[in-house]
């Protein structure tokens, strides 16, 4: 069936970490992780997380303290006041302010050919977050668990979503970062979905899967 929605999530899909304001705490003791062992601790936590949700195992804390854990560990640092602070700074949506280079360019060229939304796990400012980075009007509408009152993974935001332009779940694709939240959450009610890979973890997985918007925009243009 022809896609006709084309939704995203927006942490690291469509908006990307400023690590200054999130790694603070770290960069006031003058540590300094590098972009490669954040995207190996990203790559380790992705997995370990997805493995989590997928058993059915109660998780008693969520992504950001699994990816802080380990990056701690790795910079032989200790306490839990620390981890706390990364966890906070990264769980604000005005944190999530880098824009990849031709990302409006490409979010207008979709379209002309797909109603688009965004459907994102926030704390309620995200449209507000994607203004101020140029591109909410790109989108007919957005969809924040924030406002919404449900979170990704459940069906609730993602059936509020493709209600929300008059679009079937079947006409609909989603492109997202994390399995266990995005994917799985998508394909519970019936829509398509890629996974939004930057850093690689699900190579190898079988699993669609794409590195940039121009990318999807290729596989989409031959689909």
């Amino acid at each position: 069936m022809k896609i006709k929605g084309l939704f995203f999530d927006v942490g690291n899909t469509l908006l990307f970490p400023n690590r200054r304001r999130i790694l603070a705490s770290l960069h006031e003791r003058q540590v300094f992780p590098s972009e490669e062992l954040l995207q190996a601790i990203e790559r380790r936590t992705k997995r370990e997380f997805d493995a989590l949700v997928e058993s059915h195992t109660a998780v008693d804390y969520g992504f950001w303290q699994i990816f802080y854990a380990h990056l701690l560990e790795e910079l032989g640092i200790a306490g839990d006041g620390i981890c706390a602070d990364l966890v906070a700074r990264t769980r604000i949506s005005a944190n999530w302010c880098d824009l990849r280079p031709g990302t409006r360019e490409v979010l207008l060229e979709f379209g002309k050919n797909y109603r688009l939304g965004v459907i994102s796990n926030a704390d309620g400012r995200i449209a507000e977050i994607l203004a101020q980075c140029g591109i909410a009007d790109c989108f007919e509408t957005i969809l924040d668990s924030g406002v919404v009152g449900a979170e990704k993974p459940t069906a609730a935001i993602f059936e509020a979503a493709v209600d929300s332009l008059g679009v079937t779940p079947r006409e609909s694709l989603y492109v997202g970062d994390v399995y266990s939240v995005d994917y799985l959450g998508a394909a519970g009610i019936g829509m398509r979905s890629v996974l939004f890979d930057v850093v690689g973890a699900y190579i190898g997985s079988g699993l669609p899967r794409v590195e940039s918007l121009q990318e999807l925009a290729e596989q989409l243009r031959f689909a």
